[in-house]
C-alpha cells in the first residue's frame, strides 16, 4: 500500500455504500428483519394499534405488566402500558439503577388526517367526514389516494369499539377528490401550500340515500346507518372517538432491486420497531427502556406525550424498588433519542448540506443536535457522548453516518431529545434516513432500517 493511500486510509472518513461492508450473512439477517418490519407496519398504522402490537410482542419474549410496587431482579421484563397510547418496555440489568439506566426512545404517532368532533355532512347529495389534520403534513398529498378509516369509538357507558374500514382486502376505501386540471387554472397559481386548504380534506363517505325516508340528510343517515350496523355506534359517539385517515396501502418493496422500503408512518415507527426488537433481544449489564411515546408530531404535549411524567413516574417507581434515587439515577443514565434523519435527494440538492447530510445505504443517521436555524429547540449532545456513541458502534460494526437534517436556514425540526437532556440525561439523536418524510409514502433503505435496529441493540448492551 502507497503511503498516500495509508495516509488517506488513517485520516479521511470512509462513506461507501454499506452494501460494500456486509457480510452474506448479514444480507440474510437484513431481509429477514425487514420482512418482520414490514409487517408490523402493516398492523400498526396507529399509536394505539404500535401499542397493542409491542404488547403481543413483548409477552412473547417473557415480559409481563408491571404493578407498582412488586420486587424486580435482574433479568426481570416488565412493560407500563400508558392509556393505550404510549408504552413503556424495561429489561432490568446486573447493575442497581444508581449507576443509570440506557433508553431507546421513539415514537409511534405519525401524521393524519383525524376526524373532526362532528364530522359527518351531507351537502348536495354527497356525503363527507371532515378533518382536522395532525401533525407536519404537505396538504395536497393527501387528495387523491386510498385512504382507510382506523381508531377507535368509546360509547358514553365506556364501551371501546375499534374501527377499521378500507385495510382488508374486501374493504371499501375512502379518498379526497382534487380538482380537475380543467377548472384548476387559479389553483395551480396558488402557492403550494394554499392548493389545497385544511377545510378541503374531507373524506368521500357516500353518495346513496337512504331508502324509503322523505327526511333530509337522506345520504348521511345512510352512512349512519352502516356505521351503527357494523359497529353498533350512533353520530353522538362520535363525540368520543379518536378516529382518523391513514394511507390504504401496506408497506412495499421499492425499486427493481428491493432494497428499499415504501410505507406509511416510517416516520418514527421505523425507529420504534428497530427499539423495540432490540430490546426484546438483550440481558444488558445496565437496566435497558424502550421508551414509545405519543404526540411527538404535535410537540409531545399529554399525558401519552414525552413531556408527560408518565416517563418519570414509572421509572421513580424502579428506583423505588431498589432504594435509588431518581435523580442519581437519571444523572447516570443514557438516552438514543430514535428518530428519522432527512435523507439526501438529488431531486432537491438545494436545500441539503450535501457535506452533512444523510445518505441512503450509508447506515443510521447520528445527529449531534436538531433543531432550527441558530440550533433552536436542541439539545445539542456534547463532544464527549458523541465519541462514545462512536465508539460502541464501532465495536459492534454498526455502520453509522452523521448528519444535519438540512441547510442552515431552510427550516428544521426537533425530536423527544431536547425533552429527556431537560432531564439531566445524556442524549443523542440517532435515526433512519428518509426520503419524503411526512408523505403518505415514505421512502427507506432496507440497510439503513437494519443498522438503526442494530444501533440500538448495540447500546442497550454497552459495557
Amino acid at each position: 500500500m502507497s503511503e498516500s493511500k495509508k495516509l488517506r486510509e488513517s485520516l479521511m472518513l470512509d462513506r461507501k455504500d454499506g452494501y460494500e461492508k456486509l457480510s452474506g450473512a448479514e444480507l440474510a439477517e437484513l431481509e429477514a428483519y425487514c420482512e418482520r418490519y414490514k409487517a408490523f407496519l402493516n398492523t400498526s398504522r396507529t399509536e394505539r394499534e404500535c401499542v397493542e402490537q409491542a404488547i403481543a410482542m413483548a409477552e412473547r419474549k417473557g415480559f409481563h405488566e408491571y404493578v407498582p410496587g412488586e420486587r424486580l431482579t435482574s433479568g426481570d421484563k416488565v412493560y407500563y402500558n400508558n392509556r393505550g397510547k404510549a408504552i413503556m418496555l424495561a429489561v432490568i440489568g446486573e447493575e442497581k439503577l444508581d449507576k443509570g439506566i440506557v433508553i431507546g426512545a421513539a415514537h409511534i404517532d405519525s401524521p393524519r388526517l383525524d376526524l373532526k368532533p362532528y364530522p359527518v355532512v351531507e351537502n348536495t347529495g354527497l356525503c363527507t367526514l371532515k378533518t382536522h389534520y395532525y401533525g407536519g403534513i404537505r396538504k395536497y398529498q393527501w387528495v387523491a389516494i386510498p385512504l382507510e378509516l382506523a381508531g377507535v369509538v368509546v360509547k358514553k357507558d365506556g364501551t371501546a369499539v375499534k374501527v377499521s374500514v378500507g385495510r382488508d382486502p374486501g374493504d371499501p376505501v375512502l379518498t379526497i377528490p382534487d380538482l380537475l386540471p380543467h377548472l384548476g387554472d387559479k389553483q395551480s397559481h396558488k402557492p403550494l401550500f394554499q392548493g389545497i386548504e385544511g377545510e378541503q380534506l374531507n373524506l368521500l363517505a357516500g353518495s346513496k340515500p337512504y331508502p324509503d325516508d322523505d327526511g333530509s340528510d337522506r345520504v348521511k343517515l345512510a352512512v349512519l346507518s352502516i356505521l351503527n350496523d357494523k359497529y353498533g355506534i350512533t353520530e353522538a359517539d362520535l363525540i368520543s372517538a379518536e378516529l382518523c385517515a391513514v394511507p390504504a396501502f401496506d408497506a412495499k418493496d421499492v425499486g427493481l432491486d428491493r432494497s428499499m422500503i415504501g410505507a406509511y408512518g416510517q416516520d418514527d415507527r421505523v425507529c420504534a420497531y428497530a427499539s423495540l426488537e432490540a430490546l426484546l433481544e438483550v440481558q444488558p449489564k445496565r437496566t435497558a427502556i424502550c421508551m414509545l411515546a405519543d404526540k411527538e408530531e404535535i410537540g409531545s404535549m399529554g399525558v401519552s406525550g414525552m413531556q408527560s411524567h408518565a416517563f418519570d413516574t414509572f421509572v421513580q417507581q424502579l428506583c423505588d424498588s431498589q432504594g435509588v434515587s431518581l435523580k442519581d439515577c437519571f444523572a447516570h443514565s443514557f438516552c438514543l433519542s430514535a428518530d428519522v434523519t432527512a435523507a439526501y435527494d438529488p431531486n432537491f440538492a438545494e436545500v441539503f448540506d450535501k457535506n452533512n447530510s444523510a445518505f441512503i445505504n450509508q447506515g443510521v443517521g447520528l445527529c449531534k443536535y436538531t433543531g432550527s436555524r441558530g440550533k433552536s429547540g436542541s439539545s445539542d449532545a456534547a463532544a464527549e457522548l458523541v465519541a462514545k456513541v462512536r465508539r460502541t458502534l464501532d465495536d459492534a460494526g454498526v455502520i453509522w453516518q452523521m448528519a444535519e437534517l438540512g441547510k442552515v436556514d431552510e427550516g428544521g425540526g426537533g425530536t423527544v431529545a431536547l425533552l429527556m437532556a431537560n432531564r439531566n440525561i445524556d442524549t443523542l439523536d440517532a435515526g433512519t434516513p428518509v426520503l419524503a418524510m411526512h408523505a403518505p409514502f415514505e421512502v427507506t433503505s432496507k440497510l439503513d432500517c437494519y443498522m438503526t435496529y442494530r444501533a440500538m441493540k448495540a447500546v442497550f448492551e454497552e459495557k
